[in-house]
């Protein structure tokens, strides 16, 4: 019989039984089927939520913020200092800062990048400080040949020059963990156990990781373990449906209330922000629906 359930029938069922193993009901009916985004929502404040403005760009930051700010929203990612007033304005943080990369190719594992980064983020960490903002995003850069021991001495010398400025202001430069199988061909930061490795090397509570869901689900999996084996290094998190960076919802391969109680568990205190690109027309309400779903 059970085999002719759909999908979406059986992850209902499984939902009726998470009580009993301690998993919220984050993919209720109401949050798969009824996303109107008239109804509110009654957050439960055990993850802090945020979104990625790249993936919301079809609306002007005004509207997101007052749009994020009635879901119950904490932050917003990936905008720069011309937006930051805009977010003060709705009582909004900038969750993961950006500005002073070069772009995602060109990174901290390559020497012939450094002057222009550390150009960058000198003049970025003292902003973000003044802001009062803590997280400002950085990125390995791709491999170019390059093997695991060049990458990391080459991303330790870079940022070891970085660390005092970022200790000084208590500003965390979080390096981003993408994919290099799909969507970021040859980018070296692409395993949560590499980016441990050079969180290691730095020594640093200044220095830590994004660790990306739908990125390490594509590279790695085993997601919940990693996340649970590795908590110690990450800063910040990003969702989004497993394939396509789709919606979460019952069509992907994850089950984000599972991964949302993994975190909680470790005892973190930062932000998950959405990064899915919406389907639907109504883009707020698929905001809404997702922060629903993994809010645990």
């Amino acid at each position: 019989m059970a085999s002719k359930l759909n999908r979406r029938n059986a992850l209902k069922n499984i939902i009726a039984g998470t009580a009993a193993i301690g998993v919220s009901s984050g993919f209720s009916a109401l949050a798969m089927d009824k996303p109107e985004s008239d109804q509110p929502l009654s957050l439960k404040g055990n993850i802090n939520h945020a979104v990625c403005r790249w993936c919301f760009s079809s609306l002007d930051v005004e509207t997101l913020c007052i749009e994020a700010k009635k879901i119950g929203i904490k932050g917003i990612d990936l905008v720069g200092p011309k937006d930051w007033p805009t977010l003060k304005k709705h009582g909004l943080e900038s969750t993961m800062c950006n500005g002073a990369e070069i772009n995602l190719v060109d990174g901290f594992n390559d020497e012939k990048f450094h002057e222009k980064l550390i150009q960058n983020y000198t003049a970025m960490i003292p902003l973000v400080a003044e802001a009062g903002y803590k997280y400002l995003i950085c990125f390995s850069g791709n491999r170019r040949g390059k093997d695991d021991e060049t990458g990391w001495n080459n991303c330790v010398k870079g940022l070891k020059q970085l660390m005092p400025l970022a200790e000084k202001h208590n500003v965390v430069l979080v390096m981003e963990l993408l994919n290099s199988k799909l969507n970021h061909k040859d980018y070296q930061c692409d395993r949560t156990s590499w980016g441990a490795e050079l969180c290691k090397r730095l020594g640093s509570e200044n220095f830590k990781l994004l660790y990306d869901i739908y990125h390490m689900q594509i590279d790695e999996g085993d997601v919940i373990r990693n996340i649970r084996d590795y908590h110690q290094y990450i800063a910040h998190y990003h969702t989004a449906g497993v394939p396509g960076r789709n919606e979460i919802d019952d069509t992907q391969e994850l089950y984000y209330p599972a991964i949302m109680k993994a975190i909680a568990e470790t005892g973190f205190k930062g932000f998950v922000a959405q990064e899915f690109i919406p389907k639907n027309a109504d883009k707020i309400a698929s905001l809404k629906k997702a922060v629903a779903i993994c809010d645990i």
